[in-house]
């Protein structure tokens, strides 16, 4: 393993001299997190990263597009591993506002908790934090999975339109508001639900689906201890009655 840390040239210099190693160290004392992210756009596919020192800094390991892992020891600030797109980014603490906002792909996993808007406006790939999760988890949520192993705080996958949101501890208020084609498990108690949002059925299907997920969360939860939310679709309709007159 290689170990590049300020005051050299640079991260992305270090990195193209020995591209050829499999993993690398980078010790973020002093050095900028520019050139982390740049050297991580840079990064040959296969290759192990790890980040110390992260001191919580703001948009660590952004817009990776490589099937790389990258294990950040300690916590992260703002829009950490935000814009993902491949490979795994492991936050062995916890993360600030914004964790993995907009991810298309991959893998996000921190092992603290995250403050609010986790993996806001996801598309896809898998997010989970083992603690709990502030307020406007998952919101407009577009396709992401998000396993959360505690709480969650409240307006939670507000607007959320595709995706699905597990939940093993207790939901805030105001749960899936304006929801949309989403769903949502949750093992225990939800301090109330949203507009249009109502409990559903937890058919053979949703018991399979979560325990697939879970599983690929490393959780050894019962999918049966679990209630399933989603939209009553009443919002996705004019009604008159609803129009202002002028």
């Amino acid at each position: 393993m290689d170990t590049l840390t300020a005051p050299e040239a640079s991260i992305e210099a270090a990195v193209s001299t020995n591209g050829v190693l499999d993993s690398f160290s980078v010790d973020l004392t002093g050095s900028p997190v520019r050139e982390l992210n740049q050297a991580l756009h840079n990064a040959v596919e296969g290759q192990s990263w790890t980040v110390t020192s992260p001191g919580g800094k703001h948009s660590l390991a952004v817009g990776i597009d490589a099937d790389v892992t990258v294990t950040i020891e300690g916590h992260t600030g703002y829009y950490a591993a935000g814009m993902h797109q491949k490979g795994e980014v492991t936050i062995n603490g916890n993360a600030g506002v914004g964790l993995a906002e907009n991810i298309m792909s991959g893998r996000v996993h921190v092992k603290g908790d995250a403050s609010q808007s986790a993996a806001a406006t996801g598309h896809g790939g898998l997010v989970v934090i083992d603690g709990n999760a502030g307020a406007r988890c998952g919101i407009s949520m577009k396709g992401v999975d998000i396993v959360v192993g505690g709480n969650i705080g409240h307006m939670s996958a507000f607007m959320a339109q595709a995706g699905r949101l597990v939940v093993c501890g207790d939901a805030g208020d105001a749960l899936g508001d304006s929801i949309y084609e989403a769903r949502i498990y949750v093992k225990g108690t939800v301090a109330s639900l949203g507009a249009d949002c109502i409990e559903k059925p937890l058919r053979e299907e949703h018991l399979a689906e979560l325990g697939e997920l879970l599983a690929a969360a490393g959780r050894t939860d019962n999918p049966a201890d679990f209630k399933r939310y989603g939209s009553a679709r009443n919002l996705y309709h004019f009604h008159v009655d609803n129009s202002t007159s002028y």
